[in-house]
């Protein structure tokens, strides 16, 4: 790699999440989706809102996904740290496996749900409500943990509250899920990942990610061993892994940009532990990236209507808080 330093791989990760360099054309969408995916909704919209790839298009992109889900090109999930996001349709048996948390015993909680969709097939929550005679309380937990381990899928096509579930295996009977599948599996998601963020630490492997460490000291063990991945020490960013190829990005500086994130974009949930410990005791409304990285953020308090915003915190050099 000519360039190792922060700058260089700040403003490279900046090109490749294509925050410096929108999309403008459409038929381009498909492809970024899919080093991003996961791809969840924005935080605290409403109930069915497609996944967003915010500030990466010049394009409305949400109207875009809105009729690759309803095409069901981009299907919906529970994947990173049990978070929902959607893949494309032919990545669901990737991501499933690398991220799905098998159930270690059914409760009867569990089996009540799984014999209500067999018995009415794909059906809404308030109809396996009136099957089971569960109350929402204990049913929507329930129905998001058999959601999490793969055995339910929930068909999201529009912004439906109502939308239908039904068995995972019915839906999708050509996906096989199997453990013996799952580490394979992740190798595959991290390389994506790193090819769109370029270098990260393990802490922020297993922010985004949600695996355990052991499962994470693992597979980056094995790829190392593979010569997938390469390990680098950077002043201002840290010891990370990047994928090999990545050894010649050209030497570059960064174009100077500030973005307003929320907290279910990919950079915010790969810098989570790092942005407890700088905003963790407060309430924040959305994150800022300032030349690249985390270096401020918009306190207020949530609300349905306009939200309150008493503070925007930055943590900024003295030298560049320049009004």
């Amino acid at each position: 790699m000519n360039c190792l330093k922060r700058e260089c791989i700040l403003s490279e990760r900046l090109i490749r999440q294509r925050l410096t360099l929108p999309l403008s054309r459409e038929r381009e969408y498909k492809d970024l989706f899919e080093l991003l995916q996961p791809v969840a909704p924005i935080a605290y919209s409403y109930p069915g809102s497609p996944p967003s790839l915010i500030y990466r298009t010049v394009f409305d992109d949400e109207s875009v996904a809105d009729e690759l889900r309803a095409e069901r090109i981009i299907v919906k999930g529970r994947f990173t740290g049990s978070s929902v996001g959607y893949v494309l349709a032919k990545d669901l048996e990737l991501y499933a496996n690398a991220f799905s948390k098998p159930l270690k015993s059914n409760n009867s909680i569990h089996e009540e749900i799984i014999e209500a969709i067999k018995t009415l097939g794909a059906t809404s929550p308030r109809l396996i409500r009136e099957e089971t005679g569960l109350l929402n309380k204990r049913m929507m937990p329930a129905l998001h943990r058999l959601q999490e381990a793969f055995l339910v899928y929930e068909d999201q096509v529009d912004d439906s509250w109502d939308r239908a579930w039904n068995i995972f295996d019915k839906e999708w009977p050509e996906i096989k899920i199997d453990e013996s599948a799952k580490q394979t599996a992740i190798i595959e998601v991290v390389r994506r990942f790193l090819k769109i963020h370029v270098l990260a630490t393990f802490e922020q492997l297993k922010d985004w990610s949600g695996l355990s460490i052991k499962i994470l000291e693992k597979v980056l063990h094995k790829m190392e061993l593979d010569g997938q991945i390469v390990m680098h020490q950077c002043k201002g960013l840290g010891e990370g892994w990047l994928n090999a190829q990545d050894n010649k990005i050209k030497s570059q500086t960064i174009q100077p940009s500030v973005f307003m994130f929320h907290k279910m974009d990919i950079l915010v949930r790969s810098h989570a532990s790092e942005l407890k410990r700088k905003f963790g005791d407060r309430e924040v409304l959305q994150y800022l990236l300032i030349d690249g990285a985390f270096q401020g953020a918009v306190i207020g308090h949530w609300r349905i209507g306009p939200h309150d915003v008493d503070d925007i915190h930055l943590t900024l050099p003295a030298e560049k808080k320049v009004i």
